[in-house]
């Protein structure tokens, strides 16, 4: 007991010694605060909760400049980079092709690894997803995207292409949709983008796969790009006979007025017959091109009916449209 009381004493004595000294105790300073990165304003968002067709994930931000801005789900590959600038330069050759597509300059541009296969668009008239140009692809692969060549940037480039065929001249809607069905107007639409961005190789592989293509619409066997609009693009002034359909159609196919995200916009009152298609694309190239659709086409629309006197119809319906 004794020696338990010494041994306090003792410690008790160096306190106060260590005390006795009367060092200056520097206060300890407070660590430095988190910084956190702000945006500048107009910047997208840096998250976006995804709420259309059975799309439910939370999409990160990986990066974004004037032109895109990419999101990534929790699955694709961090280490990704290749649609940062591929995309920033598709979407800016179509914009400066085709015009503007709505008062924000950029494309927001959507990824998935594992699930959502295949992909979709959407436009700056459409709340589905927030009044945005969007493409949002996805693929059953946990490690899709990776290479950035092929189908990486093929269905891409798609996606881009219906926003063009859905939304060009501030007017809603594709009134060839159901002539040229999901994939026939891409199909042109990307061979000229590849050029267009002096991707030699690509357009060069498109190409190639596009001229042994065949589809079962409107007649079985029909070579769209190669006896309709390879034709017509490389003898009627390329990307301008492109950009001429969209605005032919603008100017001249009946149309009524709409409100999307409060701002004022058109929209096209119903689909074009086969007649009126071919009438449409005659005055965007400044030529008939009624003997190139019987070449690609045969004289028979999907249903049968003779399209040549939908023609004579169209020509008189719309007698704007020149050639």
């Amino acid at each position: 007991m004794k020696k338990t009381v010494g041994i306090v004493a003792l410690l008790a004595g160096l306190s106060v010694g260590c005390n006795s000294k009367k060092e200056i105790v520097k206060p300890i300073p407070p660590a430095p605060p988190i910084v956190t990165v702000q945006d500048p304003p107009g910047a997208p968002p840096k998250t976006w909760k995804e709420h259309w067709f059975d799309h439910v994930q939370v999409v990160n931000r990986v990066f974004y400049d004037p032109n895109v801005a990419v999101y990534y789900d929790g699955d694709v590959k961090g280490s990704i980079t290749w649609p940062f600038k591929y995309m920033a330069d598709a979407w800016d050759y179509t914009k400066k092709t085709y015009g503007n597509f709505g008062d924000d300059g950029r494309l927001f541009v959507i990824y998935h690894a594992g699930k959502y296969g295949g992909g979709h668009p959407s436009t700056y008239m459409d709340d589905s997803h927030d009044y945005r140009n969007v493409t949002d692809c996805g693929a059953g692969d946990f490690n899709a995207w990776m290479s950035g060549e092929g189908n990486d940037i093929d269905i891409s480039t798609h996606e881009i292409g219906h926003i063009v065929e859905g939304a060009s001249k501030g007017v809603k809607g594709s009134p060839a949709w159901d002539i040229w069905h999901d994939s026939k107007w891409m199909e042109i639409y990307q061979y000229d983008v590849y050029l267009g961005l002096n991707r030699t190789a690509d357009a060069k592989r498109w190409y190639d796969m596009m001229m042994t293509k065949s589809d079962a619409y409107p007649r079985a066997g029909t070579k769209w790009f190669k006896d309709w609009f390879f034709p017509i693009y490389d003898q009627f002034g390329k990307t301008r006979v492109l950009n001429g359909f969209f605005t032919k159609l603008a100017a001249h196919f009946p149309k009524h007025q709409i409100v999307a995200n409060g701002k004022q916009y058109m929209e096209y009152d119903r689909r074009m017959n086969f007649g009126e298609f071919i009438h449409f694309w005659s005055g965007a190239a400044g030529a008939n091109l009624e003997n190139q659709a019987l070449i690609a086409f045969g004289d028979k629309d999907e249903k049968g009916n003779d399209w040549k006197a939908q023609l004579v119809k169209a020509k008189i319906d719309f007698p704007g449209i020149t050639y």
